[in-house]
């Protein structure tokens, strides 16, 4: 077994410890202060029973990614010094601070008592600042090239300046199109686990070089694997857009940690059919005057109204994630 996989190992495991214990503290918190999900009238009406079960359990996506990312941050700081790790410091911040957008939405939310909180162009507006930085900070350090890989091909294209601005939309395209992903018992942790694996995969088959990858890839699979301990159908918890957009976060700051960057489009497809499926509808809505191409957006709610449960639109959407994983591993 090599340092690689004992590090992806304990990472995964320490975080799936932390998560699921901080998850499981804060469900009793969460109810006593009354931090209940609003159900929109327009969605399924059986998701209604569902009204005022603890939302914002992403909190404990990021203690554990915090607690574990800290940890594993300091040892390989010790090992190896502050410069060959930049680009694992920077995308924990980045992923976190996405995290924080979240908590403040889901806190407006919780507020109003209503199920809008920040507007969408002030939650746009902090995506793009966070990500800017992020490129920011990886282009001052040396850690950021402005040539992109095609995956499958030997092409390689050099974008120059406009490289920032195709960044700009993929962290941020990513981060909204797992939030969007978050809408059914277990759905979103159970894409992004098997994105994280993924992501483990591609650090392994890199080889030493990209231990960082799959010691962030161990912390991402980790969470998502303790906090589906108790939002698995039926959910006690939903992690709200503190856990999604943090999801979204590491996901897209992973791509770019292996020089990678359209790898995500294929491994996170599910996320950005979600997000294309709500494009399509509000396009077609307002062409047709009213009419609509699914019977409800995002997509995995039109499969709800066709009689999927919750559970064959998890394990559906978790086998086409797979799949597009596997594929994936060859063009890396």
């Amino acid at each position: 077994m090599t340092s690689q996989t004992i590090f992806f190992i304990v990472c995964l495991v320490c975080s799936f410890l932390i998560c699921a214990f901080a998850t499981r503290k804060l469900i009793p918190v969460l109810k006593s202060l009354k931090m209940g999900q609003k159900i929109l009238d327009i969605g399924p009406r059986w998701h209604k029973g569902k009204e005022g079960t603890p939302t914002m359990g992403g909190l404990a996506m990021l203690i554990a990614a915090f607690i574990t990312g800290l940890g594993v941050i300091i040892y390989c700081i010790y090992n190896d010094g502050i410069a060959p790790n930049v680009k694992l410091i920077c995308t924990v911040v980045m992923a976190l601070l996405y995290g924080a957008i979240g908590i403040i939405d889901d806190r407006v939310k919780l507020l109003k008592k209503q199920n809008e909180g920040l507007t969408a162009k002030q939650k746009y507006l902090l995506q793009l600042v966070i990500a800017g930085l992020y490129l920011v900070v990886l282009t001052l350090t040396d850690n950021l090239s402005t040539v992109l890989h095609i995956p499958f091909t030997s092409l390689e294209l050099d974008l120059g300046y406009f490289y920032y601005i195709f960044a700009l939309i993929l962290i941020t395209g990513i981060v909204n199109a797992a939030n969007l992903t978050d809408g059914i018992d277990g759905l979103a942790s159970t894409v992004t686990l098997i994105i994280g694996g993924s992501f483990a995969a591609f650090a392994s088959k890199i080889g030493e070089s990209a231990t960082d990858v799959s010691a962030l890839s161990g912390i991402l699979m980790g969470v998502c694997l303790g906090f589906l301990v108790y939002n698995a159908y039926p959910a006690k918890i939903f992690m709200g857009d503190t856990g999604s957009l943090f999801l979204g976060g590491v996901v897209s700051g992973l791509a770019f940690m292996i020089d990678e960057p359209l790898i995500v489009v294929l491994c996170g497809l599910v996320y950005i059919i979600e997000a294309c499926s709500v494009i399509i509808q509000v396009g077609y809505f307002k062409l047709t005057g009213g009419k609509r191409f699914f019977k409800m957006a995002p997509i995995h709610h039109h499969f709800e109204m066709c009689g999927f449960s919750e559970i064959k639109i998890c394990v559906t959407f978790g086998a086409v994630t797979a799949l597009c994983s596997v594929i994936a591993y060859f063009a890396v």
